[in-house]
């Protein structure tokens, strides 16, 4: 009696097993066939399928001329459909391969098999006595070739649909471009939104409900018919889209070819990439591009990237790209970027990859800016209520410094920004970052990670030299539907008394901003003016420890003259249809080291040491080789490809410097640059140095 529960469960399980069996696997089917039971549904199939053959075929004349006597096999399929389609026919004669085959596609569309309640193919291999007769065909020589298989149904289920750009529906980045980021954010700036508009780049999520870029580009889709005519003016090169997944694949340019007048020589830029974009379900998204680059810019630019390379080597660094070579007469220099974006909750997104963040409402920021080279980070955005809260972990390259393994020397640097809408027309930001190093007796220091702290505070309780802090305060307010104002200050290592003591010391280490924009100015539409205001007192973002400078690939993380400045400068845009234009304007009074090594420093050039200051007390901008400046920029331009974001373009330069002193350095140069450019518009290049 023991044994009964253990025989009533294997009779329980073979019962589940017949049953599942019965519905997840059936034969193909034939109409007569189709009432039958499922145990009986081998048995009619292969005897429908008996009197087909024998109903159907002819036997071929070759056959009884040479009194044949051999077996010819066939190997057919039913597939998903429920269609016979002969895969294989062997015999010894072409015409009776040609009449079986011809048999077997007279069959008529009958019900698939089906295997977990979908259709499937299955295949069959039959061998057959010829001559043919019904007593040749046998039951049990029908045999499948294989048994029915879910891989095959799967794979033929994967379907594609048409593609309806969803990237601007996702939780990818809109890449930093001014003039593209233009389109859409006089919108974000009306009165009563809710939009955080500093921490950059956006998310389409984030720009969706002001801005609709499927609706607004495909407005300006050309009809084209050929596959070429629309991938170039319309579409991504490759798009395709599932069910829950989606990718694109673009080939991108950045083609240059101009004219340096003033130093009588050709420039040219050569850059091929790829560009590779999709998302999975809903919430994991990813982008990658990369690079390769050849180009020979204007004078002041190449010099400024040998000035940036690392010491002592022939490494050069191109501003706001990153490490090349020397090429030729120009410049060689990969790049590649790219991340993974998950959106965890409605309120909180994280993002891992390699690129460039900017926090701030104007065309420059004081707190962390796009110029330098991308850099690996990790960023986070949680967004609730009236506020938005980045906290963003950098990893930075000092290429001036090695490891014994021959490894830039690396150092980290954590931010946070604090958004907050108080009402309908002001926001207000709070700032703080931090740099700290790696030291091989102190080891990596986890205060810094803790994403809800005040790091000046943190550093004064580890040691004033285990880090370098910045903290700073931002607004934004919207005087009307086309005109707001913004502002930065940045405060470098806070010091009060010498603040309050009016002495001018070096220790105030300040950065202001004030700005005004105007959107639709003078009732046109799509035409935006902008004037901005920086200025930046000698010695701030830079460190008595050297490595702790506020620098990636030696460039600024924030404004790119470094310090020792004051700046204004009048943009104006305007877009109509496919065509756009700017112009740019920018004054500038600055303060130049007199030498290569900063000795004695003047506090322009971040990589210096501040040990080496000229004074404590008396400290003014535009100290050490005063210079004043002036850049102007006009561009106009065609968008070939709304999507992509592919352009054509002239830009023409106009930069002067007058120092006070000429140097090896600096000296009073003039520059004409003219340029006519193919580009895949997905960063921005700043030639306004």
């Amino acid at each position: 009696m023991k044994c009964l529960p253990l025989i009533l469960f294997l009779i329980s399980v073979s019962t589940f097993s017949q049953n599942f069996v019965s519905k997840t696997e059936s034969y193909p089917t034939f109409p007569s066939c189709e009432n039958i039971p499922n145990a009986d549904q081998e048995k009619c199939f292969k005897n429908q399928l008996k009197s087909l053959i024998f109903s159907t075929y002819n036997e071929p004349q070759i056959i009884t001329s040479e009194n044949y006597n051999g077996i010819a096999t066939v190997i057919f399929e039913v597939d998903s459909e429920g269609v016979f389609q002969v895969l294989y026919v062997n015999s010894e004669y072409n015409e009776l391969n040609e009449e079986l085959e011809r048999v077997f596609n007279s069959f008529p569309q009958i019900r698939p098999a089906t295997y977990n309640g979908r259709p499937t193919y299955v295949q069959f291999r039959m061998p057959l006595q010829i001559p043919l007769s019904k007593s040749s065909i046998q039951h049990k020589s029908i045999e499948k070739e294989k048994p029915l298989e879910s891989y095959q149904s799967e794979y033929d289920n994967i379907k594609t649909k048409d593609f309806n750009y969803p990237q601007y529906k996702s939780g990818l980045n809109i890449p930093l471009s001014h003039e593209l980021y233009n389109r859409f954010t006089t919108k974000m700036d009306r009165i009563g939104t809710n939009a955080h508009t500093a921490s950059k780049p956006y998310r389409y999520t984030d720009v969706e409900p002001y801005y609709d870029f499927e609706e607004e580009n495909r407005a300006l889709f050309y009809d084209k018919e050929s596959w070429f005519g629309r991938k170039l003016f319309n579409e991504n090169t490759v798009q395709i889209q599932g069910e829950d997944y989606w990718f694109t694949f673009d080939i991108a340019a950045d083609l240059q070819v101009g004219r340096d007048f003033e130093e009588s020589f050709t420039t040219y830029n050569n850059t091929r990439a790829g560009i590779f974009q999709g998302g999975l379900g809903e919430r994991l998204n990813f982008f990658t591009v990369i690079y390769e680059s050849q180009g020979k810019f204007a004078g002041y630019f190449n010099d400024l990237a040998t000035d940036l390379g690392r010491r002592n080597s022939s490494q050069v660094t191109i501003p706001g790209r990153g490490i090349g070579e020397p090429y030729r007469d120009g410049f060689d220099y990969p790049v590649v970027e790219g991340y993974l974006s998950y959106n965890a909750t409605d309120f909180l997104d994280i993002q891992f990859g390699r690129g460039n963040n900017f926090i701030g409402d104007g065309y420059r920021s004081l707190f962390l800016s796009d110029n330098a080279s991308p850099n690996a980070y990790v960023k986070m955005n949680t967004t609730f209520w009236k506020f938005k809260y980045t906290n963003t972990w950098a990893s930075l390259r000092n290429p001036n410094t090695s490891t014994d393994g021959g490894a830039f020397l690396t150092k980290y640097m954590a931010t946070h920004y604090l958004s907050f809408n108080v009402n309908k027309r002001l926001n207000i930001g709070l700032f703080e970052s931090v740099l700290f190093e790696s030291e091989p007796n102190r080891g990596f220091d986890w205060n810094f990670i803790n994403p809800i702290l005040f790091y000046n505070m943190v550093e004064y309780t580890t040691g004033s030299r285990s880090g370098k802090s910045l903290i700073g305060l931002s607004y934004k307010y919207k005087w009307t539907d086309q005109i707001n104002s913004y502002g930065q200050l940045l405060i470098d290592e806070f010091s009060v008394d010498d603040v309050t003591a009016g002495n001018k010391s070096w220790k105030n280490k300040f950065g202001l901003q004030m700005g005004v924009k105007y959107a639709n100015a003078f009732k046109v539409d799509n035409l935006f003016l902008q004037l901005e205001y920086n200025q930046v007192r000698p010695y701030t973002y830079s460190h008595n420890t050297l490595n702790l400078h506020y620098t990636n690939d030696n460039q600024s993380m924030a404004h790119l003259w470094g310090a020792n400045f004051r700046e204004l400068l009048l943009i104006t845009r305007y877009k109509k249809d496919r065509f756009y234009g700017h112009a740019k304007f920018i004054f500038g009074e600055r303060g130049f080291e007199t030498n290569e090594n900063s000795d004695p420093f003047y506090g322009t050039d971040l990589l210096g040491d501040e040990r080496l200051r000229i004074a404590d007390e008396g400290i003014e901008i535009g100290q050490g080789n005063r210079g004043n400046s002036y850049y102007g920029e006009l561009e106009a331009g065609f968008i070939v490809n709304p999507t992509t974001n592919l352009k054509v373009y002239l830009n023409l330069i106009h930069r002067k410097l007058d120092v006070s002193e000429s140097t090896s350095l600096n000296l009073d140069r003039n520059t004409t640059w003219l340029n006519l450019g193919f580009r895949t518009d997905i960063f921005n290049w700043y030639y306004d140095y």
